[in-house]
């Protein structure tokens, strides 16, 4: 195992990466912007190491200054959490040209899973069904409209870049694509430096449901049952849990094998999501692979008991799963919540401000993931999640009755401090999604009765 490992992330995430890692004795770096000085992971890590403002390019995202910090501390290893420079082939390549030793998939495998077009073709070969769509990116608006025509409308236009919610459009009229075909590779140039893009089929009423797997160097692998992630705001997560409500237990075994067919023809090693949309029929289409540890892997370590980082840190050190899929049990229903620095009154508007004081919730199988503390000044510069509420029962009945109570009981306060947390006890209370028949659409009928 590591002796050292640098954390390359900020937030909640890296005070959980750095927790884990002290519970195996593993020495743990922070690195830090200018706006993160006083930060939870920089007063818990062993060593912290500032790399550079609050704007990410010059911190987060600065490769060099990352490495730099990983060297000058003696990291044998970097933990990358999500977003930032989680799935950076680049980055991926220069730890490996440096003798560090990046905590995710080859660098070859990321630069081929990451790009949704080029995933989706390699998907086809090795089997999982893809809605009616491109399998290669689209370079002219003259041939993407005509398969646009050809596979009927509603389409969505996806960066083929993308990620995290953005690059994509959804269109319903013929007469709209050319425009929207424009403006989302314009958008995909500017976010992610990369303008191509791809053109599917669009399902009005489906479920984001995802399969979490775990590979080791040595082609073994096994998935880790199923979540459901179809509570959404503008292709943004919210709410998440695991097992999906309703989805029988022999389409989940199915998408699950037809995942660790694909992970190990392609070479993956780490822990990773395969992300599916499920239709009404319980007919399930390959959308993309994220290739790092989701925000929501809280409810799979729930359901499952397994420690998903520790995982992630003895793959990385040459160990090999010593488990297979027999061998792989999960109990009672996880229900995860998103508690973001957003005010829902004001359209979800980011409200950065100063917590005066922060209550988390307790209680049995209650988990709260956060980097918050009283005094906390929540920078404008970084994603606006605050913590994860995560909740466990034997049921589902009893985990909705959990995370009802958890979130009555949290509190963040502070001039000009708003979360999402009362907004969420409302899609608790819903009735669509205390019956488990919600979709991706449930958050937009909720905020505008039906419409999209």
């Amino acid at each position: 195992m590591f002796g050292t490992v640098l954390i390359a992330n900020r937030g909640e995430i890296a005070l959980r990466v750095a927790r884990t890692c002290r519970e195996l004795g593993i020495r743990t770096v922070a690195v830090y912007s200018t706006a993160d000085r006083d930060s939870a992971v920089v007063r818990f890590a062993d060593e912290s190491v500032h790399i550079g403002p609050p704007p990410s390019r010059g911190s987060y995202l600065h490769i060099p200054a990352v490495i730099e910090a990983a060297k000058r501390t003696g990291a044998e290893a970097i933990h990358p959490g999500y977003g930032f420079l989680s799935e950076n082939p680049d980055f991926a390549e220069v730890c490996e040209d440096e003798g560090i030793v990046f905590i995710g998939p080859p660098a070859a495998v990321m630069q081929k899973l990451g790009d949704k077009a080029v995933a989706r073709s390699m998907m086809v070969q090795a089997g999982l069904p893809l809605l009616p769509g491109s399998t290669e990116a689209i370079d002219t608006v003259t041939e993407a409209q005509a398969l646009a025509d050809s596979i009927g409308y509603p389409v969505i236009i996806k960066a083929a870049a993308g990620g995290g919610g953005r690059g994509m459009r959804i269109v319903r009229d013929a007469a709209d694509f050319a425009r929207a075909y424009r403006d989302t590779r314009l958008d995909a140039q500017a976010v992610f430096g990369d303008g191509r893009v791809y053109v599917e089929r669009y399902l009005e009423s489906a479920r984001h449901v995802e399969i979490q797997v775990l590979a080791d160097r040595y082609r073994n692998a096994v998935h880790l049952g199923a979540r459901d992630c179809s509570v959404q705001r503008r292709h943004q997560k919210l709410v998440e849990e695991s097992p999906p409500p309703g989805l029988p237990d022999s389409l989940v075994a199915e998408m699950g094998a037809a995942a660790v067919r694909a992970t190990v023809a392609a070479g993956y090693v780490g822990a990773g999501t395969f992300e599916f949309l499920v239709d009404t029929e319980n007919r399930y289409y390959f959308m993309e692979v994220n290739c790092r540890l989701q925000v929501e892997h809280p409810v799979t370590e729930m359901v499952t008991r397994l420690d998903l980082v520790a995982e992630q840190l003895r793959v990385a050190a040459g160990q090999p799963l010593g488990y297979g899929q027999e061998d792989v049990a999960c109990a009672g229903h996880s229900i995860e919540c998103r508690i973001n620095a957003e005010d829902p009154a004001r359209g979800f508007a980011p409200a950065p401000a100063t917590v005066r004081s922060f209550v988390a919730p307790g209680g049995p199988f209650v988990r709260v993931d956060t980097h918050l503390f009283d005094g906390y000044r929540i920078p404008s510069a970084y994603d606006s999640l605050l913590a994860k509420v995560v909740v466990w029962g034997p049921d589902r009945a009893v985990a909705l009755a959990r995370m009802r109570a958890a979130l009555t009981e949290l509190r963040v306060d502070g001039p000009g401090a708003a979360t999402t947390a009362e907004f969420l006890h409302s899609v608790m209370d819903n009735p669509v999604f205390r019956e488990g028949k919600h979709d991706t659409s449930l958050v937009g009928d909720m905020l505008f009765g039906g419409s999209r």
